[in-house]
């Protein structure tokens, strides 16, 4: 008889014994607990497989039937083990005839465990698909099979890059992280493409992440039409049976090439040879939930051990991305020129406050402007990053505005359904006639969103196609896909959405971007909301003209000195990232300090202050007996807080943080660990750790 350790994902730092039972036999005790499970159902015999290290195994959980991940096999009861041999329940089926973690993964996931403040069954859960049995995942059909693919000329800055990343040794003591920085169109996809195919022809597997599938079309199209069935795409759309189709194909090397959003940087590559990731920048790397991982950090720590090149890109790379690339830790290729003939645009910075009607969402400068590009069959996009009609309901009269009962933001009005909505919860109510606080009359909307864009456009003008894309707008799968390449083809004349046009599209008749206002995230209270406001103008305005020379933003903006808008606008790079690095090191923020962040919840306000009084307490004095043992690091650390989020209240959930800051991460896991597992912490409280946040709402 063998004894599993196996790992489940729940939030207790352990693993947990079971016995394996010989293929092909059923416990009387199985057999029982199938039937308490599913007594209505004659179950019918389900294959299983001898134990392996890697492969999943199903078992009883308490009551509930759960996959764990075999982390260890042994002959006789391990010591450490509390529970006698006789009460060691047995596996209920081992679900894989070959692992489908390799040890790189699990050694992975021993490091997530320690550095994001996470389980082991949580940091191994996070990478693997939860399908039980494969099916077709049908990846190919973007692409035609007689599809013939034609390789492109490389400028000579491509080439110089594409042989500096690929000309590389396992010996090498060189830089192993590159960066392509470029303006936009400048053919950042084709080194990455290139240098793929190179490691290709070394026999190795590469790995290409993009922001989020859906709004990268263009990116995966070339993926896959460059690389054929040997590309295997994981995104959102596929099933997890489909998800666990594409991972053993990947095992099994039918697959070399793995295109995908941020989970992908899991993807069980045999041989791996270089790992990719388009759009550095992009906050959606960043996961939301446990294990708040960053896809970046895991594909460098495994560029790292594996001796690979990580290969990075963007044309507004993270400030921490151009730090290091001024600092010399990451290896820069340049990229000047745009390479379908066209130019940088125009950028023309419109003064909201100067508007003569103050009701009107698009200036007249704008107005006049897509009037003519209009005249010229060409296309416009006009970008906000606010969904619904108006922003939120607002009292005249006494101020009072509108918030969700289960979150601390306001509600958002959508014309469409005629309802006040809350885009954190989905919590929804019909606008009142009158002000609910003082009951006047004189109640109107502040702000404006893609809905209200949308009406004034139709007013404007009647005569031109418009589209809308934000997530209110997509009811059905395919339709975000359906609406870009009906933009493309040229189907319409003028695309409104919110920050999903923002990046990776390209459409060759698009002359003319606005961008309806500029200062959206410009003014929240996170430390990063220059470095989102500067990147999303810069990218949106790389949309235009990238096949003429004649293209044309508009930023209409109520802040036209701030620094984020006014060197977006006027295109000096440099000079921005120079002054956000020197006012993050005089505030000491990254990526001149260490950060984490602790949000205390509960449903209960008292609760959630009170807890984390308590763990302000508990904190400073482990952070007191760290100094006193000249713990290195440990002087330069400094708890921030306790106090409201910024977002005080979510679903229901009121919230308050503490932030961690110092030079050592090392210090500050200690700290959060010890405050996360050396104490019982009430039911009614859970405490959300983390590690290198980017964003502190």
């Amino acid at each position: 008889m063998k004894f599993l350790d196996i790992v489940l994902n729940v939030p207790l730092d352990m693993s947990f014994s079971y016995r394996d039972i010989p293929a092909g036999k059923t416990t009387a005790q199985e057999e029982e607990a199938q039937q308490d499970l599913i007594p209505q159902k004659k179950l019918r015999k389900k294959e299983t497989f001898e134990p392996e290290v890697g492969k999943r195994a199903e078992v009883l959980f308490g009551n509930r039937r759960m996959t764990g991940i075999i982390t260890g096999i042994h002959d006789t009861l391990p010591k450490s083990c509390p529970v006698e041999e006789g009460k060691i329940r047995p596996v209920l089926r081992i679900l894989d005839e070959k692992p489908i973690l390799t040890k790189e993964l699990i050694s992975l996931g021993w490091w997530m465990k320690d550095y994001y403040l996470c389980t082991i069954g949580e940091a191994l859960s996070v990478m693997i698909p939860s399908g039980k049995r494969e099916t077709d995942a049908g990846g190919f059909s973007m692409i035609e099979e007689s599809t013939v693919y034609k390789e492109k000329p490389l400028s000579d800055e491509q080439e110089k890059a594409v042989n500096e990343i690929t000309s590389f040794s396992d010996d090498s003591q060189k830089t192993q992280v590159h960066y392509i920085y470029g303006k936009t169109g400048s053919g950042k996809t084709e080194v990455f493409l290139r240098a793929a195919e190179n490691v290709l022809k070394k026999g190795c597997g590469v790995i290409y992440l993009v922001p989020e599938i859906g709004l990268t079309p263009q990116v995966t199209e070339a993926v896959v039409e460059r690389f054929g069935k040997t590309a295997a795409i994981l995104h959102s759309g596929l099933t997890a049976s489909q998800k666990l189709s594409e991972w053993k194909r990947i095992l099994s090397k039918e697959a070399r090439v793995v295109i995908g959003a941020r989970s992908a940087v899991f993807a069980p590559v045999p041989d791996l040879g270089m790992i990719i990731i388009d759009e550095e920048h992009d906050g959606s790397y960043k996961s939301g939930n446990t294990p708040r991982y960053h896809a970046r950090q895991i594909a460098m720590l495994r560029a790292a051990r594996l001796k690979i090149p990580l290969v990075m890109g963007s044309a507004t790379p993270s400030v921490e991305a151009w730090h290091s690339i001024k600092t010399g830790l990451f290896k820069c290729h340049y990229l000047t020129k745009r390479l379908a003939g066209g130019k940088m645009p125009l950028i023309q910075c419109i003064n909201l406050s100067n508007e003569a009607d103050k009701s009107q969402c698009i200036s007249e400068a704008l107005t006049e402007e897509i009037r003519n590009t209009l005249q010229e069959k060409k296309q416009t996009i006009l970008f906000l990053n606010r969904r619904g009609f108006n922003h939120f309901f607002r009292c005249s009269y006494c101020g009072f505005e509108i918030k969700c009962k289960n979150c601390s933001v306001p509600l958002t009005y959508h014309k469409a359904t005629n309802r006040l909505v809350c885009h954190y919860c989905g919590y929804s109510m019909l606008p009142p006639p009158s002000c609910p606080e003082c009951g006047s009359m004189d109640i109107g909307y502040s702000g404006f969103g893609t809905e209200y864009i949308e009406a004034e456009v139709n007013a404007k003008f009647p005569a031109a196609r418009t589209i809308r894309i934000d997530t209110d707008s997509l009811t059905k799968k395919g339709e975000l896909e359906e609406k870009i390449k009906a933009f493309k083809s040229g189907g319409y004349d003028i695309m409104l959405g919110t920050q999903m046009i923002a990046k990776g599209l390209n459409f060759p008749n698009l002359k003319l971007v606005g961008v309806i206002l500029a200062d959206t995230s410009l003014h929240l209270p996170d430390f990063r909301a220059a470095e989102k406001t500067f990147s999303l103008i810069t990218q949106v305005a790389g949309r235009a003209g990238r096949f003429f020379p004649d293209g044309k933003v508009f930023v209409q903006t109520y802040s036209p000195e701030n620094p984020a808008v006014y060197f977006a606008c006027h295109n000096l790079t440099e000079k921005f990232y120079s002054g956000e690095l020197e006012m993050r090191k005089l505030l000491n923020f990254p990526p001149f300090a260490r950060l984490i962040r602790l949000v205390f919840r509960s449903s209960f306000e008292k609760s959630a202050k009170k807890s984390a009084e308590d763990g302000f307490a508990i904190l400073s004095a482990e952070l007191e007996q760290m100094k006193a043992r000249h713990l290195q690091g440990a002087d330069t650390t400094e708890i921030l807080g306790p106090s409201e989020c910024p977002l005080s209240k979510i679903s229901g959930n009121f919230r308050e943080q503490i932030l961690l800051r110092g030079s050592s991460i090392a210090v500050l896991q200690k700290l959060s660990a010890h405050l996360l597992f050396d104490f019982k912490h009430q039911q009614d409280i859970y405490i959300e750790a983390d590690v290198d946040p980017v964003s502190l709402l």
